[in-house]
């Protein structure tokens, strides 16, 4: 399922609010992938292909699912209980946007 819906995202991507390159590692039970995100286009690759990313967010399929399927917006609550692990949830937000899911 995360395959599926990582493999969908360059088809729906929509730049209009990517300014400047972004790359984010998702780190999703044992699904790892990097995002990056340009105002012309978005690359998805397997594993962590850079040493430094804007972003890293680790979570677990069901709270991914939840996010992505259900709508819903990890709040505070969530950052701090564990369910999600971001050191950038400003990109996290950004990256939802661009995926018609913000």
């Amino acid at each position: 399922m995360i395959e599926q819906i990582f493999a969908e995202i360059p088809q729906n991507y929509d730049s209009r609010s990517v300014t400047d390159p972004l790359t984010i590692y998702f780190s999703i039970d044992a699904v790892k992938k990097t995002v990056q995100l340009t105002p012309s286009g978005c690359q998805i690759d397997d594993g962590r292909i850079v040493d430094d990313a804007d972003c890293v967010c680790k979570t677990s399929t069901e709270f991914f699912l939840k996010v992505w399927n259900e709508g819903y917006q990890p709040g505070l609550k969530d950052f701090l209980s564990g369910a999600i692990k971001s050191n950038n949830p400003e990109v996290l937000k950004t990256f939802l946007t661009v995926c018609g899911k913000g």
